[in-house]
């Protein structure tokens, strides 16, 4: 505890009225300051309390880095949930009176596996894409880098009930000639020496458009059930950005929790 506080102190100092700087002189690099300069001011009082965080341009300006090392920053507290980011109006702390991380998290197959489900793989495709501004977020990666694409159209042997795209972090370093039909953390893990070890889920209720309804077999405005996943290595270092689109009648989420 000491060396972290030591280190801590050293890289950026906490000066009167909640003013900030980072040192930028120090080894540790700027986004990884601005990370442990944001955790620590939002944990001031007027910050839990529902106060906007400063404008990004702004606060930029003041801490005298670029936009996209403080987006780097700050989306990273988004994925763990820290903060909300609200278009339009800013960024504040998320209430964490709400937040719940789900332990023991299992994959797709895995899940149908101990449902004793027989899965059916409808489509498969695999293309390269640019990045567009949320997968560089994620990924900490130029706008616009190539990144492996996998869409899947999966299901029991009646007809298929989800719809999954999938991008992967250049890093991983998948080709597009992978055999897709094998689970697909089993492929990262044997081919690749890279292990999922941490998902973090965001779950929403949408009406399928005209392309869903058909890969889907449903009515255009019929119910779908939509689920982000951010997958991360033990490192805490992104993986893959999955959206997994679910038939409403087909599947349910469910959430057990003990106290």
């Amino acid at each position: 505890m000491f060396n972290f506080v030591y280190t801590f102190a050293h890289y950026y100092k906490v000066l009167p009225f909640m003013e900030y700087e980072i040192d930028h002189k120090s080894s540790v690099p700027l986004h990884i300051q601005v990370e442990n300069l944001l955790r620590e001011m939002i944990k001031q009082p007027e910050y839990k309390n529902g106060k906007f965080l400063p404008n990004e341009v702004e606060l930029a300006k003041k801490l005298g880095i670029s936009r996209n090392t403080l987006r780097q920053a700050t989306n990273r507290l988004t994925y763990e949930g820290l903060l909300i980011r609200k278009k339009g109006v800013g960024t504040v702390v998320a209430d964490t009176r709400v937040n719940t991380r789900l332990n023991n998290w299992l994959s797709f197959s895995q899940e149908m596996k101990a449902l004793g489900i027989q899965i059916t793989n409808y489509e498969l495709k695999t293309s390269w894409e640019e990045a567009d501004q949320a997968l560089a977020d994620f990924f900490r990666i130029p706008l616009k880098k190539p990144v492996f694409k996998l869409e899947r159209l999966r299901g029991g042997p009646e007809r298929p009930f989800v719809y999954f795209i999938s991008w992967f972090h250049p890093r991983v370093g998948l080709t597009g000639k992978e055999d897709f039909t094998k689970p697909l953390y089993e492929i990262l893990e044997k081919n690749y020496a890279t292990i999922a070890k941490l998902s973090k889920e965001e779950i929403s209720a949408i009406v399928a458009d005209d392309f869903l309804a058909r890969k889907l077999q449903l009515k255009p405005g019929d119910p779908i059930l939509k689920r982000k996943r951010y997958v991360f290595d033990p490192g805490s270092r992104p993986i893959e950005y999955n959206i997994g689109f679910y038939r409403a009648d087909s599947f349910v989420y469910t959430v057990e929790s003990e106290r």
